[in-house]
């Protein structure tokens, strides 16, 4: 003789049974994967960054800030200035790199207005003009420059 089965359970039935009341869905937290279920992708891991990434980082951003820092600091020198421009001198007691910056006309520092910019090998008249060559770099250029403001 055989004992029935509890109430509420199947002998026959595979796997878990959904609790009394409650539809069951295949993929659910709690009840199994059916076999023909489709499966969902699983994402892949994310490398861990060494410190080699980030030595890289730092040397890309050093280099980006260095050359705006060059830019600014060589926006104002004599290469970048045109005729009207008014310069200041940085260093006035040295006759070989007096440090000449483009300023503003209404400027107090302003000393000289740039009369003349010349590429070529001519000089300025020395009766007229203070000269500034300079030479050895990307650009070779001569300023002719009179006082500022004229006496």
């Amino acid at each position: 003789m055989t004992t029935p089965p509890p109430q509420g359970q199947n002998p026959f039935a595979q796997g878990q049974t959904a609790p009394q009341g409650q539809p069951q869905f295949p993929g659910q937290p709690g009840y199994p994967q059916q076999p023909n279920a489709p499966y969902a992708p699983v994402p892949p891991q994310q490398r861990k960054r060494g410190v080699k990434f980030y030595v890289r980082i730092a040397v890309v951003v050093a280099a980006v800030i260095a050359a705006g820092i060059g830019f600014i600091a060589s926006r104002d020198d004599a290469a970048t200035a045109k005729v009207g421009d008014c310069m200041s001198v940085g260093n006035p007691k040295s006759t070989t790199e007096p440090e000449l910056e483009v300023v503003d006309c209404g400027d107090s520092k302003a000393a000289y207005k740039v009369e003349q910019k010349k590429t070529d090998d001519s000089s300025c008249d020395r009766t007229k003009y203070a000269q500034y060559t300079e030479t050895g770099g990307s650009s070779e250029f001569t300023l002719c420059l009179s006082e500022y403001p004229a006496k």
